[in-house]
């Protein structure tokens, strides 16, 4: 699988992009990753990516001809394009795992005011949003639907079960948040870990953390259960 950010602003990825589980992942050859500048796809000695909005306003519009040109030059026939912006359909765990299997995936940053909408209209395959506020640029959301879908591919993961039992993971069908979880010490500053956890009772461990994830989910995000 191979994942390029086009972005005004690459050096907002490379350091995400080289290092922990990323990191890992590339150096290991599963998964190619890469932040593209746009600025090299414009036209001019300025290098000029933006301009003033058809009909006044406040701020800048990213402009279509570096990115059409862009895209031109990375876009294969089995890329999915993908633009991040605030008008986007929400980003998912089910989402994620559909992702992970595509070949390439671009992922297209907006910046300033907004981005031209024939880019949307005509140049990309979907349009994601990671939650209802705005960056300043989407370079940031293009690096966290990067690591949700880097960690779904097979092999990345230290243990296959991990991504599975997250929140919003295959166990819990994405309706339920993940369980609590502990680690020694066994007591510290007075507070115990769970007794159950420490019984060896496998079914009980698994019947209490069932329970603690309905209970979390019903406090935290009751909309899941709906």
């Amino acid at each position: 699988m191979k994942i390029e950010i086009l972005t005004l602003f690459p050096g907002i990825c490379h350091g995400a992009l080289g290092e922990s589980m990323l990191k890992r992942a590339r150096d290991r050859g599963l998964v190619e990753l890469d932040a593209l500048d746009l600025r090299q796809w414009a036209p001019g000695k300025h290098r000029v990516t933006d301009d003033m909005p058809y009909g006044g306003g406040p701020g800048m519009v990213m402009k279509i001809e570096p990115i059409h040109a862009a895209l031109q030059a990375v876009r294969r026939p089995e890329s999915k394009v993908v633009l991040m912006t605030p008008q986007g359909r929400p980003f998912s765990q089910a989402i994620a795992r559909e992702y992970a299997h595509e070949q390439h995936l671009i992922l297209l940053c907006g910046h300033y005011e907004g981005v031209d909408q024939r880019v949307a209209d005509h140049l990309v395959d979907d349009e994601l949003s990671i939650g209802d506020y705005v960056l300043t640029n989407g370079a940031l959301a293009a690096l966290v639907v990067t690591d949700a879908i880097v960690r779904l591919i097979p092999g990345v993961l230290g243990d296959a079960d991990s991504a599975q039992q997250d929140s919003f993971g295959e166990q819990s069908d994405g309706r339920l948040l993940d369980h609590p979880h502990y680690t020694r010490p066994e007591v510290y500053e007075g507070w115990r870990v769970p007794d159950v956890l420490l019984s060896g009772n496998h079914a009980a461990i698994a019947k209490w953390r069932l329970e603690r994830a309905r209970e979390f989910t019903r406090e935290r995000r009751p909309d899941l259960l709906k």
